[in-house]
């Protein structure tokens, strides 16, 4: 069996604390865009991955961006450097105005229950979702217990992307670390297949 294993380089999570109005409910295809125009590399990062945003619903396709706001990615620690390059600069998503501050950084935690707010799937439904995260677990020598949660769609250039929340529990902690670094399918970037730590499955 091919398995990915932790490198001494490891990810963690860079938080930006976020000053701006607003943005498109669909933000998520316009903020990797212009997250890759200030980092070209992470297009090609296997571990890079942007979180979902938590946006207030306003008004004619509009989100409302709420105090204390933070952008989180996930990057490798080597990438630190140029993260705190860009404190303090205005970045353009979709016409929207966005001003990232100095960065913080976090540590992974090896928490046994995980959490996905959304994980792309093919489209095909359900099943064929969860015999894909099967076979994505498997090749990350992954084994906890899985719950399979509430079905949702985003727009990615211009076409639906069927998603899926996904918790897992019952992790050891070198499983927890590798499914936090290396996350499960694709679209990171938006916000996708990228998992954090939860106390219950309520959320799923």
């Amino acid at each position: 069996m091919n398995t990915i294993p932790l490198g001494v380089d490891q990810a963690i999570d860079a938080l930006f604390s976020v000053e701006g109005q607003s943005l498109p409910r669909e933000y998520a295809q316009p903020l990797q865009q212009s997250l890759c125009t200030l980092f070209p590399w992470l297009r090609d990062d296997r571990v890079a991955a942007v979180m979902p945003l938590k946006l207030v619903d306003g008004e004619g396709g509009m989100a409302v961006l709420p105090k204390r706001l933070q952008l989180v990615l996930r990057v490798l620690s080597s990438r630190t450097p140029d993260l705190l390059a860009i404190a303090g600069r205005d970045v353009q998503v979709a016409g929207c105005k966005l001003r990232l501050d100095r960065p913080h950084f976090r540590e992974l935690r090896p928490h046994a229950t995980l959490y996905a707010y959304k994980v792309a799937s093919a489209g095909n439904g359900e099943l064929a979702f969860m015999e894909t995260m099967d076979q994505e677990l498997a090749r990350l020598s992954i084994r906890g217990e899985r719950v399979c949660g509430k079905r949702s769609q985003m727009v990615v250039a211009g076409q639906v992307l069927e998603t899926f929340s996904l918790m897992l529990h019952a992790l050891t902690p070198d499983q927890s670390l590798r499914l936090q670094q290396f996350g499960l399918g694709p679209h990171r970037l938006l916000g996708c297949g990228v998992f954090v730590p939860h106390k219950s499955a309520a959320a799923v």
